[in-house]
């Protein structure tokens, strides 16, 4: 409780964060966008963190609306899912070549271009999670602030970016597919009880296996098994999942908070290059492994691309797309990354 203590909370600044991303989400839905909760407020408080709008959103404020979504994600898992892991071979396989590849030329890119020092330029290349490359990058020897901000842009413009492509290659306008729950006065109590004890249940679980997102993935994990076994269809309802993707869009735009407008829009600049290069590798490679998998193009650009999992399983969500496939292809790049950076930096390191 002592997180939420006036001293360490900062609620003045959260309150005015979450009025500015909510804005920014209605905003956004004003005007017909994509995803417009999520990245209506993330833009929102990107934008005010620029203009040095004191804002702020406690580390705290994430996890509940995390295992909200993990709930969420876990219901686009259905008896199909186990058939169809099996034709995920060459999908994989292309997935460990998408990371060597944008991973080398990523870190060659802040070596040379941006001009990071080897542990910065390696930990912020690395297409992996943003809490575990800044641990990493940090006892490596790197500069862990840089490191954040560089993975807080990459998602931020990937997020920005690609569901707007998605929508125009796809021709299916994101969210037009009804995939969100009833409203929470017309779900009916059963509703609730499955969200709450799926969070209850996959938050222990996560603890207990150590998954890495223990918090993203011990719902969603939770949630599948209770949809494949056909144990209960229930989907959280839309104010819910309206509500964390204001938050979760909120606390990305908030990690710009506190650092100044100059270094914000030198990462914003420096990142652009790096995201085009990954876009561009997503691009290449989900065109290649479509001719060989039984995947399209779409589908694969999603499972491929370097933005957070939750923020690109919500877009395969929002396109009627299979979840399982686009969250599971971002787990394993995440665990890929965190078992392989490691040795891979001490081999460049005595090279």
């Amino acid at each position: 409780m002592r997180s939420f203590s006036p001293a360490q909370f900062g609620y003045g600044r959260f309150l005015a964060a979450i009025v500015l991303g909510t804005f920014g989400g209605w905003l956004f839905a004003r005007l017909g966008l994509p995803l417009p909760w999520m990245l209506g407020s993330m833009t929102a408080c990107t934008v005010a963190a620029v203009l040095r709008v004191p804002i702020g959103a406690p580390a705290i404020i994430r996890p509940p609306m995390t295992m909200v979504i993990g709930v969420m994600l876990g219901t686009g898992f259905t008896s199909q899912t186990i058939g169809n892991i099996a034709t995920w071979g060459p999908t994989v396989i292309g997935l460990a070549g998408f990371v060597i590849v944008s991973g080398a030329v990523c870190v060659t890119y802040f070596r040379r271009v941006a001009g990071f020092d080897v542990p910065t330029a390696f930990f912020a290349g690395m297409p992996g999670g943003l809490v575990e490359m800044v641990i990493l990058g940090e006892t490596k020897g790197g500069d862990a602030g840089k490191i954040a901000l560089v993975h807080s842009a990459r998602v931020l413009l990937v997020v920005l970016t690609l569901p707007f492509l998605m929508q125009l290659i796809s021709g299916v306008a994101l969210g037009a597919r009804p995939q969100l729950g009833l409203s929470v006065l017309d779900a009916p109590w059963t509703s609730h009880a499955w969200l709450a004890s799926s969070v209850v249940a996959g938050a222990i679980i996560g603890k207990i296996l150590r998954l890495p997102a223990r918090l993203l993935l011990g719902p969603m994990l939770v949630s599948a098994a209770v949809h494949m076994l056909g144990w209960t269809h229930f989907v959280p309802s839309y104010e819910i999942v309206n509500v964390a993707q204001v938050v979760l869009g909120t606390t990305i735009g908030c990690r710009f908070a506190g650092t100044s407008p100059r270094e914000i829009i030198r990462i914003l600049v420096i990142s652009i290059g790096s995201t085009f290069i990954l876009l561009t590798i997503t691009f290449l490679f989900a065109s290649g492994i479509s001719y060989v998998s039984t995947y399209d193009f779409v589908p694969l650009t999603l499972a491929y691309s370097p933005g957070g999992l939750a923020e690109m399983s919500l877009v395969a969500l929002s396109l009627g797309i299979d979840v399982a496939f686009v969250a599971t292809h971002h787990i394993i790049r995440v665990v890929l990354v965190m078992v392989g950076a490691g040795p891979a930096f001490t081999i460049l390191k005595h090279s």
